[in-house]
């Protein structure tokens, strides 16, 4: 991971704020051939006892649930929107353009859970995302006999979190000048572009004091 100072941010609740906004995450392990795998979840972050659980459910006898039975080290990638940085926008135009970014990668053991714990995740996961009790597509409106089919075809994990790193790369390392001026530019661009010049905005009293 790029590794820089500049680039990190202390307040832990922050990066647990940012999986939250983020969930929909990218999971890869590797198998017995030390052949790497892959896969997107949407995972639940979770805190007990002064530790970081990340959960959620895949599909059985896929390549990466064979693989995370086989080795249960996995590292869990979190990321947002990103954009593209141009050294036009600097006060020193002559130097590099760069890329503007932010992850969080969580490295962890996996573990699989019970069809009890399965269901228990289920009933959250939709309550959550539909956030709507009169929704008819809620868990619990859902017929049984779909229910267990479901349940027959997907297994639930659990990412104990053993280390937590991110990078937070929004032009930190720049003069005030260059900053205002990369945070206009980018709030005429496309979607993920506005996305980075809201963290910037949302940064700059940190960085200029």
């Amino acid at each position: 991971m790029y590794n820089l100072p500049y680039f990190k941010e202390n307040d832990e609740s922050l990066l647990i704020d940012f999986m939250q906004q983020h969930p929909f995450a990218l999971i890869t392990g590797t198998n017995e051939q030390n052949e790497p795998v892959a896969t997107q979840l949407p995972f639940l972050v979770k805190e007990r006892n002064g530790k970081m659980y990340l959960q959620a459910h895949l599909m059985k006898q896929t390549d990466h649930h064979k693989a995370f039975v086989q080795n249960t080290n996995v590292l869990v990638v979190f990321t947002s929107p990103s954009c593209y940085v141009s050294a036009s926008w600097y006060s020193n135009q002559k130097q590099a353009s760069t890329w503007n970014y932010m992850a969080v990668h969580a490295k962890g053991i996996v573990n699989f859970l019970s069809e009890e714990a399965l269901i228990e995740m289920l009933n959250e996961v939709t309550n959550h995302y539909e956030n709507n009790s009169a929704s008819p597509s809620l868990y619990k409106d859902i017929p049984k006999e779909y229910i267990q089919k479901i349940i027959n075809a997907i297994v639930a994990i659990e990412v104990e979190v053993t280390a937590l790193n991110h990078v937070f790369k929004l032009s930190q390392n720049s003069d005030e000048m260059s900053y205002n001026n990369i945070i206009n530019h980018l709030k005429n661009g496309d979607m993920n572009q506005r996305f980075i010049a809201t963290e910037m905005d949302k940064n700059k009293a940190k960085i200029f004091k």
